[in-house]
């Protein structure tokens, strides 16, 4: 009976885990990132299939729609509050990629009130 109940423990603790994305990369500097746009382009590109991806871009990549759609619900607080500030500075400063990231990954804006919401929140 106790093994049963430490299987179910483990399966739930696993299964939670699962449902957020890695923090592997939480600890990039965003600010360094979006303050030079040398380091921003090659990042939005590698969302658009339009330049070659780090392995960081990859794991961006991999979860962008995802947290498009949802409001970023599988992320850590930390990412919440990076993709928001990413996202806030590339509306803001490089439209026309904003512009394509929509187009590829939600062009019928089907998610927009979910990403409009998480944007207008609070850090």
């Amino acid at each position: 009976m106790n093994f049963l109940v430490l299987s179910i423990v483990v399966t739930m603790a696993a299964f939670v885990a699962a449902e957020t994305y890695t923090d592997r990369y939480d600890h990039i500097n965003i600010d360094e990132i979006i303050e030079n746009r040398k380091l921003l382009v090659p990042y939005i590109k590698c969302t658009l299939d339009q330049g070659r991806c780090t392995p960081e871009g990859r794991e961006l990549k991999a979860h962008i729609k995802d947290a498009m759609q949802t409001s970023c619900s599988k992320c850590t607080d930390k990412q919440k509050k990076g993709a928001r500030k990413v996202v806030r500075h590339i509306r803001a400063k490089e439209q026309e990629y904003w512009k394509q990231i929509l187009a590829k990954y939600d062009p019928e804006d089907q998610y927009k009130e979910n990403y409009e919401t998480f944007l207008a929140a609070e850090d």
